[in-house]
């Protein structure tokens, strides 16, 4: 579990909660006309958005969202270096025996293609084909959630609307004047937590992510390549460790 993530949701819903606490009872906020209004309304305008298949992959979006699985640089950088070394003493195809425990899908298909003898402009095209391919799921992943900030706050206004025609048409009886006021305002309130605590972040998240994920993608491209090439352990290492913060290449 990404601790950032669990931590900024806690902190943000907490403070939330203890603010609304403060003043009235927690109660006072729980109204099921507005909910129905802003969560059922985001859900369907988001199916009405994208395809069923689509919406479906939002559990498989957030659990990225809520999951920690960044690679260093610096252990993509070392075991580069030990395939080189390995391909350098004993020739490329003694890195076939090694290909097999790597879990990494791309990178296993990288090595391969470079243990089969691809040139290097072959392979590079191969990988850089999917590094676009899967920078266009993450791109759906974040478009998803970034319609749905959208639709959440459009909902909850909406909502006001309906509340306060609900009260004007009520004025000669004051005791669902208040009803009526609590699904204009709350509704609102639904949808700017929503999109502001929930969905807008993630988006950032995911962001980052994507950067993090493509970023170790095009490291282990330009060290298949390297390999491929019969380039110089040191020279690798030395290609592979400008992809570091110089922030990160100074401590080592």
């Amino acid at each position: 579990m990404d601790l950032a993530t669990i931590l900024g949701l806690a902190l943000s819903f907490s403070l939330v909660t203890m603010g609304m606490m403060s003043g009235s009872d927690l109660s006072t906020f729980i109204d099921p006309p507005s909910a129905l209004i802003v969560f059922g309304g985001t859900l369907g305008a988001t199916l009405t958005h994208y395809p069923l298949n689509t919406v479906l992959t939002l559990g498989k979006v957030i659990k990225k969202v809520l999951t920690a699985e960044t690679v260093p640089v610096s252990a993509v950088v070392s075991q580069f270096t030990d395939f080189a070394n390995k391909a350098r003493r004993e020739g490329i195809l003694s890195l076939e025996a090694s290909i097999k425990s790597i879990d990494n899908p791309y990178l296993r298909k990288g090595m391969q293609l470079a243990v089969d003898g691809l040139d290097p402009v072959g392979i590079q095209q191969i990988l850089e084909s999917e590094i676009n391919n899967t920078e266009s799921r993450h791109n759906v992943g974040i478009d998803l959630l970034n319609a749905m900030a959208s639709y959440a706050p459009a909902l909850g206004m909406i909502g006001t609307v309906i509340g306060l025609v609900q009260m004007l048409t009520k004025m000669d009886d004051p005791s669902k004047i208040g009803p009526a006021m609590a699904v204009a305002l709350i509704t609102t309130f639904y949808g700017a937590v929503l999109a502001n605590l929930v969905f807008l972040p993630m988006v950032g998240k995911l962001k980052h992510r994507s950067r993090e994920e493509i970023l170790i993608m095009e490291m282990q491209m330009e060290g298949v390549l390297a390999i491929s090439r019969g380039e110089n352990p040191r020279v690798l290492a030395e290609k592979l460790s400008s992809f570091q913060s110089q922030q990160l290449r100074e401590e080592k």
